[in-house]
């Protein structure tokens, strides 16, 4: 069959923005998948996906015009119900037969199989391969049912009685094959081979196509549209990197934004604005937020990364004289930034420290009650971390106390995204410490996979106590994570905490940290099992954690064995394991290391206490092996403590080499289990201490393969 490339487009209304993208990458893989498991288009057809504000577009080459036949083997029904006794032929299949468009002559052709556990009838027929008509219609009227549409629109057809659902209202469909129509109908449409091009600057009212490997060109050049939504984002970029260099400044970098403003635009074109500059006496955050969320422009920023009066509008027309379109988007945006400074100069008239008896009328939840209760624990909290971290610890309360009381201002009641930077700019206001100021804008982070960690040790203890607050209350209420739904934001708190601990890194105790935040709390409202399932929830994340950072699961459970809650560690350690595992001898001492925990755990099941109580007395070492591996073992234990103490957990492990010949050689000629119990006790007590000393950093047994 003739192969040609294939074009379908869907022209609609205004697509929803930030849904823009995700619609045209599905509309175009599922409707190619569903042609290349017809059989219609080959594995390695190309795929072009087309997506603007008005349409959703794919192109696909090597389409055939009819799918090959094919033969299969397909079962009738079992050999006990298709055949009588004589062998003859039931009323049932010839019926079954007849659907098919076969008959009674075909019985000789029948093949007998078993199935399952009976005996069946197949009959080898062949299907002819769907045409190409019949196939994308198919493919079509899938892939608008998988769209990822959150909310679809049901509207009223032109007859006045037929209403259709869908995204947005569509008004053309196009399916070219070719040069040829393919006659498919959806939503109420036939296919043609016209589409519509830009609002206000296409060059003819109606873009026919001529074939579909002509679309974006001819579109483009009649329609004054960029289809591609790759190549529209691309020229997006290059016009505002060029527009900002002219001024000598940068764009601000927000992938979101210029999603979003890909999706509202056909053919874009990058202007400068501007705005009074003593809006500049406005944080800069608060400006930013309000051009790029209220107005979707591209903030300036200087050389040293200080907002300037600067803005880049991306425009949907080019008009021979911009300045209306400048004009217009300078008036606009006066009264937005203008409500941003009034909300700062109202804010700034109350201090912070007043706002605080505020938060008790904030139900922060019905179980754990209100903001200000929670902001006393989570204070309280902040101050024993900041003692342990040996950090001011009244800057700590202070920052604990104010760091929710931005809640109640007018800026982050407009801005909620700018909650904890408000605080800073309000705090220093107030005169507080830099260092509080500081704590109450980072006690948020981090705030998602990548962001930065609290800078200091009162920013982070602020921050550890507001995670570990909400971890165990509301996990103390049973309101644990399932699956893909975590409304609390849990596993982002234990991974903030984890992160926040090893990153940094602060040397504090996980376990010790979790019973802390706890105690906090008033008796009886908390679950009896919290601290242990907050543990057991935490330690998840951090295998998790340790797993994205592309450590092995066996070196992963090897430190996470001995680590006893110095999370700090985790990452050197981890990275000792990994050199020590790449050597040649690792996997015979990790087998070594195995058999002594082996061997240990039934004496410990036999002698308890006895053993857990012995030394080893050099007295009682008869064979000159275990002699050999005891001094072996005192020659290597200074060195190997010193590695410890030092961090160097490599050189710690690779010191563990030198053991191997004394190890081999004690368990060739040494009885462990022998009769005589003060030496089988003092043989136990030499391989306790080996185990001690091999396992320092790890459990190196189980690196055994």
């Amino acid at each position: 069959m003739s192969a040609k490339n294939l074009l379908v487009e869907l022209f609609v209304e205004e697509l929803p923005p930030k849904s823009l993208k995700k619609l045209g990458e599905s509309f175009a893989d599922e409707l190619s998948a569903s042609l290349k498991a017809q059989g219609l288009a080959g594995s390695d057809a190309s795929v072009t996906s087309y997506a603007t504000p008005r349409r959703l577009a794919v192109h696909i080459t090597h389409v055939a015009q009819q799918a090959a036949d094919q033969s299969v083997a397909q079962k009738l029904m079992p050999v006990a119900v298709g055949l009588d006794a004589s062998g003859q032929p039931t009323p049932a299949l010839l019926k079954k037969l007849a659907s098919l468009g076969a008959d009674v002559s075909v019985l000789p052709q029948l093949k007998r199989a078993v199935d399952g556990k009976a005996e069946a009838l197949f009959y080898d027929n062949v299907i002819k391969g769907v045409t190409l008509a019949q196939g994308v219609q198919k493919a079509l009227s899938e892939t608008l049912l998988k769209l990822p549409i959150a909310k679809v629109m049901t509207y009223q057809l032109a007859d006045g009685w037929s209403s259709v659902s869908f995204v947005r209202p569509a008004h053309g469909l196009v399916a070219l094959h070719g040069q040829d129509i393919v006659p498919i109908t959806a939503l109420g449409l036939t296919a043609g081979r016209s589409t519509q091009g830009h609002r206000f600057e296409a060059s003819v009212a109606q873009v026919v196509l001529q074939d579909a490997d002509g679309y974006a060109a001819q579109l483009e050049r009649e329609g004054a549209v960029i289809a591609s939504y790759t190549q529209r984002r691309a020229e997006i970029v290059r016009q505002l990197d060029a527009a900002a260099a002219k001024e000598g400044l940068k764009p601000i970098q927000d992938e979101a934004l210029l999603d979003e403003v890909t999706a509202l635009v056909e053919r874009p074109n990058v202007l400068l604005g501007q705005f009074d500059p003593t809006f500049l006496d406005v944080p800069q955050e608060c400006l930013i937020l309000t051009m790029k969320a209220n107005q979707k422009y591209f903030p300036l920023l200087d050389a040293q990364g200080k907002l300037t009066n600067k803005f880049l509008i991306v425009s949907n027309i080019r008009p021979a004289d911009a300045g209306l379109v400048v004009g217009g988007n300078e008036r606009v945006v006066r009264p937005r930034l203008a409500d941003a400074k009034f909300f700062f100069d109202q804010d700034r008239k109350k201090t912070l420290a007043s706002r605080v008896e505020g938060l008790g009328k904030v139900v922060y939840h019905n179980q754990l009650g209100s903001q200000l209760q929670r902001v006393e624990r989570v204070a309280k909290l902040s101050g024993t971390i900041a003692r342990l971290l040996q950090a001011d610890k009244d800057q700590a309360v202070s920052a604990a106390r104010l760091a929710k009381a931005d809640l109640l201002t007018d800026m982050v009641g407009e801005f909620p995204e700018l909650q904890g930077i408000m605080g800073r700019y309000y705090a220093l206001h107030d005169g507080e410490p830099q260092a509080v100021g500081d704590a109450i804008e980072a006690h948020y982070r981090p705030r998602f996979a990548g962001d930065v960690l609290p800078q200091g040790p009162v920013s982070c203890a602020v921050a550890l106590a507001d995670k570990l607050e909400t971890l165990i209350g509301i996990y103390g209420i049973g309101q644990v994570p399932t699956g893909d739904k975590d409304p609390f934001g849990l596993r982002r708190h234990a991974l903030g905490v984890l992160r926040i601990l090893i990153e940094t890194p602060l040397d504090l105790s996980l376990s010790a940290l979790i019973k802390l935040a706890a105690a906090n709390f008033p008796a009886g409202m908390l679950g009896a099992t919290v601290v242990g399932d907050v543990e057991h929830f935490v330690a998840e994340r951090l295998r998790g954690y340790l797993r994205d950072r592309g450590f092995e699961v066996a070196h992963i459970e090897a430190v996470l064995a001995v680590l006893n809650g110095r999370t700090h560690q985790v990452l050197p350690r981890l990275q000792g394991v990994r050199a020590f595992a790449a050597l040649t001898t690792a996997k015979d001492l990790a087998a070594a290391n195995k058999r002594v925990q082996n061997i240990m755990r039934k004496n410990h099941e036999e002698l308890g206490m006895q053993l857990h109580d012995a030394k080893v007395d050099l007295a009682r070492l008869q064979e000159p092996a275990e002699r050999d591996l005891y001094h072996a073992m005192q020659d290597i234990t200074p060195l190997a403590s010193d590695y410890l103490e030092r961090g160097d957990y490599s050189q710690n492990l690779r010191i563990l080499v030198t053991l191997k010949p004394f190890i081999d050689d004690f368990f060739e000629q040494v009885m462990v289990m022998c009769k005589e119990p003060e030496l089988r006790l003092n043989r136990a007590a030499l391989l306790k201490q080996l185990g001690g000393l091999m396992n320092q950093v790890a459990d190196i047994a189980k690196l055994a393969a």
